[in-house]
């Protein structure tokens, strides 16, 4: 892999990773269109690390929080961030699970141009939707019930073109939740993903037999982490004040670039 192939796919893991737009809609594209190899196992672990630093210190306060509250006696210091734990605990169960069982069999069967850009179109109009509530319900709010509903949606993420950030923020619109809480608690939820993926990830690195490019790896990890960093702090700004509709655009119209790319395949 070449720096300038690397730094493509590490800025566009970065830039995806939490919009609601699909990161593999994305990083599908450069091997559709010019047939450029997989971005390889080492490279995978690189640009998820940048990324798990980079919701860390976005929400840095939030996670400090929480971190407390639930090693404090069940939080005695910080009670809501201590149940938002917990909530977020709950919300990452089915997704584990669903992973653990069936990620292999959905990336084995799913895993197609026609699938992403189908699903790149339905969950882009469900956006749509979603954009359409008002809900003004903010972290006290995020109880059992929803905690497992948002995290059963988060099962439909493994589905590629689906977008995690997207399922989740849809679903919690539609419960309810304010824009920037439902935003936060989303990027919450991708930690322990994210995490749970790096790890392994990492392990299957490991016992693999192939020599890694450090230098190719740093590169991915400082520009997946700047670009993430970059985009949630402007994600969380914009929703407030300008809502999901750039986004749902975004996906109708990467939906029909997808579908062209695919006839002319």
């Amino acid at each position: 892999m070449t720096a300038e192939y690397a730094f493509f796919l590490a800025l566009m893991q970065g830039l995806t990773e939490f919009l609601p737009i699909s990161s593999s809609a994305h990083l599908i594209l450069p091997s559709a269109i010019f047939g450029l190899p997989d971005q390889g196992l080492a490279f995978d672990v690189a640009v998820h690390l940048g990324s798990l630093g980079a919701v860390c210190l976005s929400l840095r306060k939030e996670c400090r929080h929480i971190i407390v509250a639930m090693l404090s006696g069940f939080g005695r210091r910080y009670p809501i961030h201590a149940r938002l734990g917990w909530m977020l605990v709950l919300a990452t169960i089915p997704a584990v699970t669903a992973g653990f069982f069936g990620k292999s069999w959905i990336e084995g069967t799913l895993r197609s141009e026609v699938v992403i850009a189908s699903t790149t179109l339905l969950f882009g109009l469900l956006l749509w939707w979603a954009n359409c509530q008002t809900g003004r319900k903010g972290f006290a709010s995020i109880g059992v019930t929803a905690a497992i509903v948002i995290g059963l949606s988060q099962v439909l993420a493994l589905i590629p073109g689906t977008s995690r950030s997207g399922i989740t923020l849809t679903t919690a619109l539609w419960l309810g939740i304010s824009r920037t809480v439902a935003a936060k608690f989303s990027f919450l939820m991708s930690i322990p993903i994210i995490l749970g993926a790096v790890v392994l990830k990492t392990k299957d690195l490991l016992d693999s037999p192939l020599s890694v490019a450090w230098d190719v790896v740093g590169l991915g990890i400082v520009v997946s982490f700047l670009s993430a960093y970059l985009c949630i702090r402007l994600f969380l700004a914009w929703i407030q004040r300008f809502g999901l509709m750039p986004f749902v655009w975004y996906r109708l119209g990467l939906a029909v670039i997808l579908f062209a790319v695919i006839g002319l395949t």
